[in-house]
């Protein structure tokens, strides 16, 4: 290998490392969201893969057809970043009304006490929750969205170190460079998502957290939400 080769490759896995590692959009919707939806570690870790390779696919993509139609770098960079404010917001937006659906089913299961007062002279207490009479709803059905939902946004959510590592060598036509950064860049990307994922996955395995049990939804949008804002506000 040569050297300006073994210098892409390094990058590649350095710079796919570290984007990954401090970018808490990678993994905190995939540990808040097994948790709250009680993911098994299989379908976690399954999700996490396949929305990952739809992130750097993407962007793998993008920069393919930057390369065959001599797109400038200055230009597939800004849409790249167009990109990422529009994933950034779809991730607050996911977590804003993830969060506020929680609210309103914890309430509704809330039970109130009424006092019955009959005409005998007799009272007694009643409980009740609002989800009475509303067997229709399929909890089952929000579950199933809720991944395909992730996918959408880590499929517009880019992988912006990735263009100018892959624009390198294809200005000096060596496209057995790119292909290598591509590929490096990515299995680093998923590799790392993932082990972050199922570190806090058995993490959480070992703790007690049934005492937060019953908010356990309302604190997974939220703190989608915040890490949506982190991203936009702090270039996280």
């Amino acid at each position: 290998m040569e050297g300006s080769t073994l210098l892409l490759a390094g990058t590649a896995v350095t710079v796919g490392f570290i984007h990954t590692l401090i970018g808490p959009d990678h993994y905190v919707p995939f540990i808040v969201m097994g948790e709250a939806r009680q993911w098994t570690i299989r379908k976690t870790m399954l999700i996490t893969f396949i929305c990952g390779v739809g992130h750097v696919l993407s962007s793998v993509v993008l920069g393919l057809i930057g390369i065959a139609a001599g797109i400038s770098l200055s230009k597939l960079e800004f849409f790249e970043s167009f990109r990422g404010n529009i994933a950034a917001w779809l991730l607050v937006a996911f977590g804003l009304v993830y969060m506020l659906i929680s609210l309103r089913s914890l309430y509704r299961k809330k039970k109130h006490a009424h006092a019955h007062h009959h005409t005998d002279g007799t009272d007694h207490e009643h409980e009740h929750n609002h989800f009475s009479g509303h067997s229709h709803i399929h909890p089952e059905g929000k579950k199933n969205v809720t991944p395909w939902i992730l996918f959408l946004i880590f499929i517009l959510g880019p992988c912006e170190p990735l263009i100018p590592i892959v624009m390198y060598p294809a200005a000096e036509n060596n496209m057995s460079g790119v292909i290598l950064v591509s590929l490096l860049f990515s299995f680093v990307t998923i590799t790392t998502m993932m082990s972050i994922v199922l570190a806090f996955k058995l993490g959480f395995s070992r703790l007690n957290l049934r005492p937060l049990e019953r908010y356990v939804n309302v604190i997974a949008g939220a703190i989608i939400m915040v890490s949506g804002l982190a991203i936009q506000f702090l270039g996280l």
